[in-house]
């Protein structure tokens, strides 16, 4: 089994983009139309960004839902601050409050 969350290579602000707006569950028209890009272009995107994290097609995969659970392991919960969902990584700090183990800002 492949390590999805070991990145090939960087991604580009472009795929970023539409991995930001994926993760907001847009479908690939919806994004073509936020970026004023065609489908074809977004669709050549999610694919050369799955395999930048070595996802492959096939019959039993949902490329876009491991792309998703991919970019956000990779990159953090910030890529689903629009759901506003809390972090998952909150442990409590030496004052008592609660703090991102892996987001540090």
């Amino acid at each position: 089994m492949t390590d999805i969350t070991i990145m090939q290579r960087e991604l580009t602000p472009f795929e970023h983009l539409v991995l930001d707006l994926l993760c907001k569950g847009k479908s690939n028209a919806a994004i073509a139309h936020d970026t004023a890009h065609t489908e074809k272009v977004i669709e050549n995107t999610v694919s050369r960004s799955a395999r930048v994290f070595g996802i492959t097609s096939d019959g039993d995969t949902n490329v876009r839902v491991l792309l998703a659970l991919a970019y956000r392991t990779h990159f953090g919960d910030a890529a689903f601050e629009s759901f506003g969902l809390p972090c998952q990584h909150l442990q409590p700090g030496a004052d008592g409050r609660m703090y991102c183990a892996r987001h540090v800002e």
